[in-house]
């Protein structure tokens, strides 16, 4: 990504109202260095119009009534006719967590199936926001005037969720609870958050992707909200990819920002450091 790019990136990030659709195509363009952002920010916006325009007939055909009725029309348009759905086998494939891939190979993990269902509920009228389970993103479908809203689990073929099948998702994940506070829309930025955590998790399993998780972890840093954290795995990815000095100089920032609460991993830090300048002899 050119750095006109990361800035676009960086301003919509801290838009009033940001827009996950383009903050994770302009991340997508960093997987393609010879990508043209402006290229694929409008082919995938005639895509995702396109997709609108066949759900807007369908509404005009079948005119649902309540958000039951809804979710299955979205079901059968997105899952059905176009074909989104996702397989255990997404999960080994970089392309799952980029959005124009997504929407050519019609394949790709829940979070980014269920951004594909919100961008075209949006664009088509239609009340379907994000909801991030923990482990499994998924998607409510109308709201209370409409009698729901009710959960679809895209990434299966917009399988309705029942509260028991979410109890029972968030219970594999966790461990725990099914809880309120779960069920709320997803705010743009903690998607992409995640989204750009699961390119990170795909790279950090594959050594010879460490310049992909380089740039992931990059971008996370970019949103106004991220974990602290993500500055020394920065900063070892620099190391990691040749950039001795660069890395250690993050490193010691690092522990300089450690040392009013966690000496001891300060110090540890400081180690790190000076072992990455050393490997420059």
């Amino acid at each position: 990504m050119s750095e006109e790019s990361r800035a676009r990136f960086s301003a919509e990030a801290r838009a009033e109202c940001p827009d996950p659709v383009l903050l994770c195509l302009l991340a997508a363009v960093e997987a393609d260095p010879q990508a043209d952002p402006d290229e694929a920010v409008a082919a995938a916006g005639a895509a995702l119009d396109g997709l609108a325009a066949a759900v807007r007939r369908a509404v005009a055909e079948r005119r649902p009534r309540g958000a039951e009725a809804v979710a299955a029309l979205l079901a059968a348009v997105l899952a059905g006719r176009e074909r989104f759905h996702g397989r255990p086998s997404d999960y080994n494939r970089l392309e799952s967590s980029l959005l124009p891939a997504v929407l050519e190979r019609r394949r790709g993990l829940p979070i980014m199936l269920s951004l594909v269902w919100s961008a075209v509920g949006a664009r088509a009228g239609l009340p379907v926001h994000g909801v991030a389970l923990p482990g499994h993103f998924v998607v409510a479908v109308g709201g209370p005037e409409e009698g729901g809203p009710v959960l679809a689990d895209p990434f299966r073929g917009g399988r309705r969720l029942s509260p028991e099948d979410a109890s029972d998702l968030v219970a594999a994940a966790t461990g725990g609870p099914l809880t309120e506070d779960m069920l709320t829309p997803a705010q743009p930025l903690d998607t992409v958050l995640r989204v750009l955590g699961n390119i990170r998790t795909w790279a950090a399993s594959r050594p010879e992707h460490a310049r992909t998780q380089l740039w992931a972890t990059e971008l996370s840093l970019l949103l106004p909200r991220h974990p602290a954290q993500l500055r020394l795995e920065r900063a070892e990815l620099l190391v990691r990819t040749g950039d001795f000095l660069g890395g250690a100089a993050e490193m010691e920032s690092y522990a300089g920002i450690l040392d009013a609460f966690d000496p001891e991993s300060a110090a540890r830090v400081r180690l790190e450091a000076k072992a990455a300048r050393h490997r420059l002899n």
